[in-house]
Formats: structure tokens, C-alpha cells, sequence
């Protein structure tokens, strides 16, 4: 029984994505430094505890001594309990939904007070912004790499882990444009074939964009970083040397420099291609249908439906053509 226990945990540890895992361990350091600084037992998960450690990291919990915003502190908090639970506690449930009213509570009295913490929503890349990035890559595999990393993830809405999971082989030319395999799924893996057509304008073609990386690529650098199972989008040093495969640190780091090279106004963030793809099309009147089975979300997500709000709260807006 203790081997199935631990082949058990084996397989749960397999199957959970990469940056759900670098979550949790993120969320149980902080976890560590709160019962270390505290004094509290670590594998223990009261309701005094959690709650204790929410007011913490609201009050000093960065490493800062700052206090994270309160939708940092959640993603924190589910984390830890899922790092108790792995470690034997049995956390009750009430003594977790205390500590997330005591945080829901504590985060409208920041507001009252007026601090605003937090990032906010992410910038939206748009269309010239694609035209302000394209103009500016350099005439360099790096360039060429930034170029087809960029209008590929805006036309099949990445997130900053699709590229650095993608291998060559996972994206496939047709006579219309390309398909790209994405792996996706947070709580199951699953694969959605996203379509991408052939853009009128071929400047910011990701078809384009992709045939003249690969081709610098096969040109300039050794032939296993063009075989099927070698990484689509790869790290290049200043000397034009490949070092690996991306990874989706690198690829949020990428889009921000590639926004701040082109002068972008908004400053992009690892989701703004995601962002701009569905606002972006849903000011083209795109199906919400078709939206969500392109960038893979689920048919009525609140995530999705966050970003139309983005564009539909302008268009059908009770302050709209009063006058």
C-alpha cells in the first residue's frame, strides 16, 4: 500500500503542468518564511494560522517587508494549502474559507484607504502595435525570432508557457496558413489545433514570419535545432549562438523587451497577446464561439468575457451617442 501511496504521487506530480508546480513551491516558501518569522509550526494549517498568515502577507509579506496585493496573496494561499495537504494536514475547509473572508475583507479595507496594489489588468497588444514591433526587430535570427514569436502567439492567443512548450513538429504549413498544436489544460493536458490564416498584409503575416525564422534558423545555426523535436522558439545570445529552448520566463521577458524596443505605449505583459487577440477580434465581430475555440477557453469563460467587457463597455455603453 505505501508503493501505490507513492506511485500515486509520482503520477500526480507528472501530470501537473511545470508552472502550476513552480507555483506551489513559490507559495510554500513564502509559507516558510511566515512560520520561521512567526514562530508557528510549518506543517500545520488552522484557522488562526491561515488567517495570521493572509494579515502577514498583506501587512510585510514580500521579501521587501512590503505586502503582496490581495489577488497575489490568494494565488498564494491555495497554494499553500495544497502544499499541507501534500504533506499530510488535513486543512479543513472552514478554517480555509475563514482566511479568504479575512482576506477578501482586508483587501476592500486597503481600497478604502486608498492603496491600490497590484499590476492590474494586463495591456492588450493590438493591431499597430503588431506594425510597431514588426518595424523594429533587427535583421538578425534574434530579430526574425522576436518577429514570429510575437504574431504567431498574437493569432493563437498565447500565454507565456505556449511557446517555450511548443516543438517544431507542432506547427504545420498549409496551403492556407499554418496550424499550430498548442498543449494546453491546467488541470488535464489536452491539445487544440489553432488555424492561422494567411494576413492580407504580409508585414505582419505570422505565416510569414514563421517560414523566414525557420529558414534563418536551418541557415544559421546547427541542424539538430531544426529537427521536429527540437523547441519552435529558441534562446540566441548576442552573438547570434542558439542556447535552447525558450521557457516561459524567458518569453514573458521577450514580449516585454519587444514592446519596449518598438516604443509600445502600454507596456506588454506575457498575456497581452492573449488579450489582444480575443479584444481584437471581438471588435471585428468575431463569434465569442469561435474566439474561445482559437484561444482555447472554455465557451463561457469569465476570463474570456473579462476581456471583451474590455471592448463591449465602450461600444454598448449607456453614455454612448447621447448627444
Amino acid at each position: 500500500m505505501a508503493e501505490a501511496e507513492d506511485l500515486a504521487d509520482a503520477v500526480a506530480r507528472e501530470i501537473t503542468p511545470a508552472n502550476t508546480q513552480d507555483t506551489y513551491a513559490k507559495s510554500w516558501r513564502v509559507w516558510e518564511r511566515f512560520t520561521t518569522a512567526q514562530g508557528f509550526p510549518r506543517n500545520e494549517g488552522t484557522r488562526g494560522s491561515l488567517v495570521a498568515f493572509v494579515m502577514w502577507m498583506l501587512r510585510e509579506g514580500q521579501q521587501n517587508d512590503n505586502g503582496y496585493a490581495p489577488s497575489s496573496a490568494s494565488t498564494i494561499l491555495a497554494g499553500v494549502v495544497v502544499g499541507l495537504r501534500e504533506r499530510g494536514c488535513a486543512v479543513n475547509r472552514e478554517d480555509q474559507a475563514a482566511a479568504r473572508k479575512s482576506l477578501d475583507g482586508l483587501a476592500v479595507r486597503l481600497l478604502q484607504e486608498g492603496e491600490r496594489r497590484g499590476r492590474g489588468q494586463a495591456a492588450a497588444a493590438e493591431v499597430p502595435d503588431l506594425y510597431r514591433v514588426v518595424r523594429v526587430c533587427p535583421d538578425t535570427l534574434a530579430g526574425a525570432r522576436d518577429k514570429a514569436l510575437i504574431l504567431t502567439g498574437f493569432y493563437y492567443a498565447s500565454r507565456a508557457q505556449d511557446p517555450a512548450g511548443l516543438l517544431a513538429g507542432d506547427v504545420a504549413l498549409t496551403p492556407r496558413g499554418m496550424v499550430v498544436s498548442v498543449l494546453t489544460g491546467k488541470t488535464k493536458h489536452s491539445v487544440r489545433d489553432a488555424k492561422i490564416n494567411y494576413q492580407d498584409d504580409p508585414e505582419i503575416c505570422p505565416v510569414e514570419a514563421w517560414k523566414v525564422y525557420r529558414a534563418r534558423l536551418a541557415a544559421e545555426a546547427p541542424p539538430p535545432w531544426s529537427e521536429p523535436t527540437a523547441p519552435a522558439f529558441v534562446g540566441i545570445d548576442r552573438h547570434g549562438n542558439v542556447t535552447g529552448g525558450m521557457v516561459p520566463d524567458s518569453v514573458t521577458r521577450a514580449v516585454k523587451r519587444i514592446s519596449g524596443r518598438a516604443g509600445v505605449h502600454l507596456a506588454w505583459t506575457g498575456h497581452s497577446l492573449r488579450i489582444g487577440l480575443a479584444t481584437t477580434a471581438r471588435k471585428r465581430g468575431k463569434d465569442a464561439v469561435t474566439i474561445a475555440d482559437q484561444g482555447g477557453w472554455a465557451r463561457h469563460s469569465r476570463s474570456m468575457n473579462g476581456y471583451f467587457q474590455r471592448v463591449d463597455g465602450w461600444e454598448d455603453n449607456a453614455t454612448a451617442g447621447l448627444i
